[in-house]
């Protein structure tokens, strides 16, 4: 017997817009390579720019600061391969910040973080300072997420990004959760760079995006034609870059839904704590993500849990997509302080656009016996 799936894992990728998928077709059928000058080739960079302008109008953008990625890990080395003698950033980052941050051989500062998710921002004005008078004035970069990907924290990127430009630092952020999900205005945010995907918005996959202000400059990551002004280059993916702006013209319109995501996020969340009263809800006294639930239950693992609820026709996490199959705590909720038997007990539940009260209901129905059930059977033990 086929089981009845649903699907609550919005934060690792989002369905396909029907938009961005209309969009993506008649992409394949324009001939042409951007680049030419010939009629062929100005029709194929007319999609192109009509999708720069759609993307640059979701994150209150000038076009001419958007340039076109396979996604956003791309767009995250290329700035943290920047010429920085620091990097500072926090242990929540995703791999897409970490791991390339720690593989450009400048001086890593860790920032403290609460176990509300939020970074410390005295402890951050203090590190900036410190990082300024060691390599100086446009020397060191922080790099701080937007919104987190397992607990949607959303951190006061304003503030810490007028704190370290008023030092003389550079400010990047992985906005990849937030994008879609809440109002980005770039300018007003007063950040030098971030990165963004299409996918997590209901775009296609391997597309995304480096959003730069004008008058930053950094060494291109992919040399070769010049292209996306000499950023990056390769010719254009230009049915994803179609389907990514036209992804973002729904999400600018949609952005209206996140009341209705909330309400039915807070009904799910005051349902799993009523069926399992020693659960947690990580994040909850911070501002959030309005689709994003990571909820922890002492005594239970978070991979047997997505395994049973796999089984049972649901899809959730435990951490990052990227990170699936591997055994462990999650390092976002260890860089939180929080108890090793919180970090390896979480587990995310994202929603999105389609998500109805009947999902909701069926997975409360669900977790009463996979959650609570083995909950009972571990006290029996």
């Amino acid at each position: 017997m086929t089981v009845e799936r649903t699907y609550l894992d919005w934060n690792a990728t989002a369905p396909l817009h029907p938009e961005a998928r209309a969009a993506v077709e008649r992409a394949l059928d324009v001939l042409g390579n951007p680049s030419s000058v010939h009629i062929e080739g100005r029709r194929a960079r007319a999609i192109v720019e009509a999708a720069r302008d759609q993307v640059a109008a979701l994150f209150g953008a000038k076009a001419s600061e958007i340039v076109f990625t396979s996604g956003a890990t791309e767009a995250c080395n290329m700035v943290l391969a920047g010429p920085w003698g620091a990097v500072l950033r926090a242990g929540i980052e995703h791999d897409a910040v970490l791991k390339p941050a720690a593989a450009s051989g400048c001086e890593i500062v860790e920032l403290r973080v609460g176990s509300d998710g939020l970074i410390d921002l005295e402890n951050l004005a203090n590190k900036v300072r410190a990082s300024i008078a060691t390599h100086g004035a446009g020397r060191v970069l922080l790099a701080l997420q937007l919104a987190n990907n397992e607990t949607g924290v959303v951190q006061r990127l304003g503030e810490a990004a007028a704190i370290v430009r008023d030092a003389g630092a550079v400010v990047f952020s992985d906005a990849v959760q937030a994008a879609g999900r809440v109002a980005i205005d770039f300018a007003a945010l007063g950040i030098d760079a971030m990165a963004v995907s299409a996918h997590k918005l209901g775009g296609p996959k391997g597309i995304g995006a480096l959003v730069i202000r004008d008058g930053v400059e950094l060494p291109a990551l992919l040399h070769g034609g010049g292209q996306e002004r000499r950023r990056r280059g390769g010719t254009e993916n230009i049915p994803g870059i179609a389907g990514f702006g036209a992804a973002a013209d729904a999400a600018r319109q949609a952005i209206a839904e996140n009341g209705r995501i909330a309400a039915l996020r807070d009904r799910l969340e005051a349902g799993l704590v009523a069926l399992t009263p020693d659960a947690e809800i990580v994040g909850a006294t911070a501002e959030r993500l309005a689709n994003t639930t990571c909820i922890a239950v002492p005594g239970l693992s978070a991979e047997t849990l997505v395994i049973r609820f796999d089984l049972a026709g649901f899809a959730i996490s435990a951490g990052a997509a990227c990170s699936a199959g591997k055994i462990g705590a999650s390092s976002v909720l260890m860089a939180m302080g929080l108890p090793e038997a919180t970090t390896r007990s979480a587990v995310r539940i994202s929603l999105g656009r389609t998500t109805t009260d009947r999902e909701i209901d069926r997975f409360l129905d669900a977790w009463r016996e996979i959650a609570a059930a083995a909950l009972t059977r571990t006290a029996a033990a």
